[in-house]
């Protein structure tokens, strides 16, 4: 890439294209913005972002633009404002700014085109509030609280249309890790609890498969252990089993399901701390992971996007001394 940065964001666009913005760089907070070709395995710069901001989220739209929101900026600031893409140009506008300040949050495109923003942290703690976001006006709408406030979980849409909330942290304690899990309705904007994990996780994944499960893996857990477990949620059920361990402890990795069904695991932090290069398959049919081929970098906080093709393009990140603008294709 042209610019070394992690906390960033990656999105495919329809047009098979990827997009990186934002996040940390080598001279602070970015707003710049870079796409790669596939065709060519090349980058290029395209517009920059309206705001440097690092930890946002990105989402695709229905009409093939790309929502950015919130995230942290220049002055030390949590933000609530939100920006737009349009491939067709390389430009940015700005929409429609979030009901609250945000950032380490979560986003799902829910079935109805809208964008459901939950979670995060500002200046004034750890938030539970969620805020839906319609490309038809521009606009953000709060909407149901989350029942439990958190931050470094993950949410998932499902096949049903809800999306599942597992995990994460709800205050500055290391006694607030999760093991909660709840569901939204995007029918009727409210939020359920379901079943809860087997183990309290942070910086976990969670890759929804083919049958309908997610699977949900690693982690960061109780007296400051890493974790190699990994078990799967049945939305037909509301409940958690154990399936079969990662071969490495491992938090802040990247989760991509391929498109045999197997999901891809790579990189990410390991007891002791230290950064990892490697990566499993989990087969959905067994139950087993299995060690695949290892990155060229060790690397945490990168990004992993999907090809056309079906490779799996990871993105820049941190190697525990510097910020990596180095790409690999699984």
């Amino acid at each position: 890439m042209n610019t070394a940065r992690y906390y960033h964001t990656a999105t495919t666009l329809t047009n098979g294209s990827v997009l990186v913005t934002g996040g940390d760089g080598d001279s602070g907070y970015l707003n710049t913005a870079e796409l790669y070709n596939p065709s060519t395995g090349t980058w290029t710069t395209t517009g920059s972002m309206n705001a440097a901001r690092e930890w946002p989220t990105a989402s695709i739209l229905a009409n093939g633009l790309v929502l950015v929101a919130g995230g942290y900026g220049t002055g030390s600031s949590y933000l609530n404002s939100a920006e737009l893409y349009n491939p067709s140009t390389g430009n940015w506008t700005i929409t429609g700014n979030m009901n609250a300040q945000r950032e380490f949050h979560t986003a799902s495109t829910l079935a109805n085109g809208k964008v459901l923003v939950t979670g995060g942290y500002n200046a004034g703690g750890f938030l539970s509030i969620a805020d839906l976001y319609n490309p038809s006006t521009g606009t953000w709408t709060t909407t149901g609280s989350m029942n439990t406030a958190r931050l470094y979980d993950t949410a998932c849409t499902l096949a049903n249309g809800s999306v599942l909330v597992t995990g994460g942290q709800s205050s500055s304690s290391s006694s607030s890790y999760l093991n909660s899990a709840e569901l939204y309705n995007p029918s009727t904007g409210t939020w359920t609890i379901t079943g809860s994990m087997n183990a309290v996780r942070c910086y976990h994944t969670a890759s929804t498969l083919a049958n309908g499960l997610v699977l949900v893996a690693g982690g960061y857990g109780t007296s400051s252990s890493y974790l190699n477990s990994a078990e799967l949620y049945n939305p037909s059920t509301g409940t958690w089993t154990i399936t079969g361990n990662m071969s490495f402890a491992r938090r802040s990795h990247i989760a991509s399901t391929l498109s045999n069904g197997s999901v891809l695991v790579a990189g990410g932090q390991t007891s002791g701390g230290g950064f990892l290069s490697s990566a499993e398959l989990y087969n959905p049919s067994t139950g087993i992971w299995t060690t695949t081929g290892s990155m060229n970098a060790a690397r945490i906080d990168h990004t992993a996007s999907i090809l056309a093709n079906g490779s799996v393009l990871v993105a820049a990140g941190f190697n525990g001394s510097v910020n990596l603008n180095s790409v690999e294709i699984y």
